[in-house]
């Protein structure tokens, strides 16, 4: 195998790519209510997703983890926006955020959490990750591609920023 002349520099700041999925269908949406031993976000809704593993595409990755956690299979998942998210000084995750409605296969369960279809008017109620709100509304109002940035502040306030692909 020849390597790449690419280097990972000492000090630069590095990512980790993840997933989210958000499917939306007839007003509502399929969220995940994170299980009580979850080391993050336990008992919180929040989409499906995670870590984008060695070898694979970004779509690859968010098509095996909305499988893995759900049983189910979109044949329309779409690319609807990236979110770096600072979590050290010089370490962040760079997530994949995608949406679909076209959905077919029978939800199993996951040792990630119990799935649930939340109408859309109720997410607000609910105790969810904190940015999934903002999440929902971009993918309601914006068609294009959005890039946010995530931050936080002294307290642990979540901190985020949007743009759109004109």
């Amino acid at each position: 195998m020849i390597k790449t002349p690419q280097k990972i520099l000492p000090g630069r700041y590095q990512v980790v790519p993840r997933t989210l999925t958000i499917l939306i269908h007839e007003g509502r949406v399929l969220l995940q209510r994170g299980a009580a031993d979850k080391k993050l976000w336990a008992g919180l809704y929040n989409g499906l997703g995670g870590h984008v593993e060695r070898g694979e595409d970004i779509l690859s990755a968010a098509k095996r983890e909305l499988f893995e956690e759900s049983g189910l299979v979109c044949s329309n998942l779409k690319l609807r926006g990236m979110v770096s998210i600072d979590v050290e000084e010089q370490q962040g995750i760079l997530m994949f955020v995608f949406s679909g409605n076209d959905i077919q296969g029978k939800m199993n369960a996951s040792e990630e959490g119990q799935l649930e279809w939340v109408e859309l008017t109720q997410v607000k109620t609910l105790p969810v990750v904190e940015d999934i709100p903002i999440l929902l509304d971009l993918l309601s109002t914006n068609q294009s591609l959005f890039f946010g940035r995530y931050t936080y502040d002294s307290t642990g306030k979540l901190l985020t920023q949007f743009q759109s692909q004109a």
